[in-house]
């Protein structure tokens, strides 16, 4: 997001973290009534544009957003739009991501009440390297042609009971709701916005063998001290690096892998 709508998104945040401070704020009603907005927002253009529309008085469409939503939501729920709606938008389709992000938000503020934040985090990092490998699983849970309770069946079949209900819910809402997105698009989005809960910045970290804990350790200490903030380490295996570590965050890519070694080695000689 540019301009307007980035400050309009950090306002929400600010608002959104005072509101969930309290913990006598249910944070699983908050998530599903902003991504039933959300929802509503996605398909009906003409009312996202009235509640972004500059010309219009920000108390107007507060008070527009209120009377629709009214008896549908909950009064926090409300408070939260009302601000979105005051707010100025650069694109009105940023007013419906900023509400996606609020609500998968409210279900990670729920798993760190209960204790599960990181299981939660490691979920969905797992389950996108699960998609990433697996074109047919991606098939199923991506087609156009299946239903919206086909879909959220098959997340069930393959998280329930093994993964965190948290994690479970925001990948059903990913692969019912994907709003142009891949599913790896989505997943890795979650994945951050996850790590975020805690300031953290997410490392992926992929080996030839599993790492120690106290590998783990030295090297989330190491990152920590490069980027001047807490890492969470998302660690996977693949023997074909042939040795050492490969650490991606973000876009860059920070290589030590004896694959890499021997590539440049063999560039260096055929120059």
């Amino acid at each position: 997001m540019n301009g307007a709508s980035r400050e309009a998104l950090a306002a929400a945040r600010e608002r959104f973290d005072a509101l969930t401070d309290n913990t006598a704020v249910d944070a699983t009603k908050l998530a599903d009534e902003l991504a039933a907005v959300t929802a509503l927002l996605d398909r009906e253009v003409s009312l996202r544009r009235v509640l972004t529309d500059p010309a219009q008085p920000g108390e107007a469409k507060a008070t527009l957003a209120a009377r629709v939503l009214g008896g549908q939501v909950g009064g926090e729920t409300i408070d939260l739009i009302s601000g979105l709606v005051r707010s100025r938008w650069s694109r009105s389709r940023d007013l419906v991501d900023s509400l996606e992000e609020l609500a998968n938000a409210a279900d990670l503020v729920a798993a760190e009440r209960a204790g599960t934040l990181d299981d939660v985090e490691d979920e969905l990092f797992r389950f996108g390297r699960i998609v990433s490998s697996s074109s047919e699983l991606r098939g199923a849970l991506t087609d156009r042609r299946a239903s919206v309770s086909a879909k959220s069946a098959l997340v069930g079949e393959l998280l329930g009971g093994r993964a965190d209900q948290r994690t479970e819910r925001l990948v059903i809402r990913l692969v019912t709701h994907p709003r142009g997105r891949s599913l790896e698009a989505g997943l890795d989005e979650l994945s951050k916005l996850a790590a975020a809960r805690r300031d953290r910045t997410v490392a992926v970290v992929t080996s030839a063998v599993p790492l120690s804990d106290r590998q783990k350790q030295r090297l989330g200490d190491a990152l920590g001290k490069l980027y001047g903030r807490k890492m969470h380490l998302n660690l996977d295996v693949d023997p074909e690096v042939l040795g050492g570590i490969s650490v991606r965050i973000g876009d860059e890519v920070i290589n030590g892998t004896i694959a890499d070694r021997l590539e440049e080695a063999t560039r260096r000689m055929a120059g």
